[in-house]
């Protein structure tokens, strides 16, 4: 990819714009990509094709709250949903459920821009800029999940400002700023709670990096988590006088118990982790909540807790889930590492495999789950589809690889000053974060789409390496 060439020495005023001539490129390219895929999509097989398992889930909740002024699915309060993306996909889709897919692909768009910001942040270099720019807008997990009605376009969005906020306080030590940012993590949080704790780490990495700042060294922590808190604590005392749950989200302790030990306790007994978590009471997600602890096969195991509380359950659960790992915290930790492994290697085609058949029964099989046999009988059977699981392969090879080379000669110090860059720092610590908490708490029901935020940061690096290479033109 060839870039225009742009003036490393920009002025004062391009440095703090959200807009460039030179964005124009990426920006409508990420748009033409995003909204050919969504039409082809809805010609092929309409809005079927946009509608993941989870969708549902997001949908019934937030027209609820819209039309009845109640956060509820299933007859019960939902506490597996925070209500950022179900209110967002009730407002939209009052147009149809093509319309939040379009809302979805404006806010894909709008990341690219702001992919741009950090890479300028990060280096300070415009070619940089523009290639993670560029990088981001073919970026396929970002492509795919553009389309689909999930919740990870709109927190990818809330997240990337928030960072990009984060990253502006680090250069100008303005509080206000740093407030803003806050707003904005808190709005990704009640979007996927993901970024439950993240604030708390955050807040650490300011003291320690204001350390030499006596006036800001405390006060930069305090305002980003007043600015945050208040707000998460606002929902947890909703939960809990709706339920008895003080939580934020039972996301968690639902996966704990369902997924997480199920799976440990099927390592250990080497049984198939699908049998162990049907025991248990779990039903399909694709048609409910995800409460699966309100229906008849869970409640068939436990029928003591017909009686109980949603925060009861909740709580059974989770100490329930706790005490397996305990016993076996080195099968526990395994299976985190395997998980961690098959996030970051996935190339995540099987969301684009429904635009080549329709209703196709492989959306959830692939060679990363199934092995090197099933590899080659799908060559075979569907030569398309494997040629395009082979090209998001390709592509995220590539990026992970110029990836790592940036962070070579960062650590080198081609790229000067780079390692006391405490943006630099801020974006490759969140993305460690989201990697360890995704891999500790999702189990073995590992996708692609779940390392979508940390795709940017890998296009920035990669942005980096290429910028080196002279594949950035100068």
């Amino acid at each position: 990819m060839s870039i225009e060439s742009t003036d490393s020495t920009t002025n004062q005023r391009s440095k703090t714009d959200w807009w460039t001539p030179h964005l124009a490129g990426p920006v409508i390219t990420a748009a033409v990509i995003r909204m050919t895929l969504l039409a082809a999509s809805l010609a092929r097989t309409g809005t079927s094709a946009i509608i993941y398992l989870d969708t549902s889930s997001f949908i019934i909740p937030g027209r609820n709250l819209l039309l009845h002024g109640r956060f509820i699915a299933d007859g019960a309060p939902d506490l597996v949903r925070t209500p950022g993306y179900p209110l967002f996909l009730a407002i939209t889709s009052l147009g149809g459920l093509p319309a939040s897919a379009v809302a979805n692909v404006v806010l894909s768009v709008f990341s690219v821009i702001v992919v741009w910001r950090l890479g300028q942040k990060v280096f300070d270099d415009q070619r940089i800029a523009l290639g993670a720019a560029w990088l981001f807008a073919f970026e396929p997990i970002s492509v795919i999940m553009s389309v689909l009605l999930m919740s990870e376009a709109l927190f990818l969005t809330l997240f990337l400002l928030s960072l990009e906020r984060f990253a502006e306080f680090l250069h100008r030590r303005r509080l206000r700023v740093l407030a803003v940012a806050g707003l904005w993590l808190a709005s990704a949080t009640f979007v996927r709670p993901i970024t439950y704790y993240l604030p708390l780490a955050l807040a650490v990495g300011l003291f320690l990096v204001l350390a030499r700042m006596p006036g800001l060294r405390w006060k930069a922590p305090a305002v980003l988590l007043i600015s945050v808190m208040p707000w998460l604590a606002a929902w947890q005392i909703h939960n809990r006088v709706e339920t008895g749950y003080s939580g934020f989200s039972s996301v968690s302790d639902i996966n704990l118990y369902f997924d997480n030990a199920a799976d440990v306790t099927a390592r250990v007994e080497h049984r198939r982790w699908t049998d162990v978590r049907n025991e248990l009471g779990y039903t399909v997600f694709a048609n409910h909540s995800g409460q699966s602890y309100l229906f008849q096969p869970y409640l068939e195991r436990h029928p003591e807790q017909a009686g109980w509380s949603q925060g009861q359950r909740l709580a059974f659960m989770h100490s329930q889930a706790i005490a397996v790992i305990r016993t076996h915290y080195g099968v526990y930790l395994r299976s985190c590492v395997a998980d961690l492994f098959k996030t970051v290697i996935n190339p995540g085609a099987k969301y684009f495999d429904p635009l080549l058949i329709p209703g196709n029964p492989l959306r959830g099989a692939g060679f990363i789950n199934e092995g090197p046999a099933h590899g080659i009988a799908l060559a075979k059977a569907h030569p398309w589809i494997a040629a395009d699981r082979a090209a998001f392969g390709v592509v995220m090879l590539g990026l992970y690889l110029f990836a790592f080379y940036g962070i070579v000669l960062v650590a080198r110090g081609v790229f000067r000053g780079s390692m006391h860059n405490a943006s630099l720092w801020l974006l490759l610590g969140t993305s460690l974060y989201i990697l360890a908490i995704t891999s500790a708490g999702e189990g073995p029901f590992i996708e692609a789409r779940l390392r979508l935020p940390v795709m940017p940061v890998v296009c920035i690096l990669a942005a980096a390496g290429l910028r080196r290479t002279k594949i950035i033109a100068h």
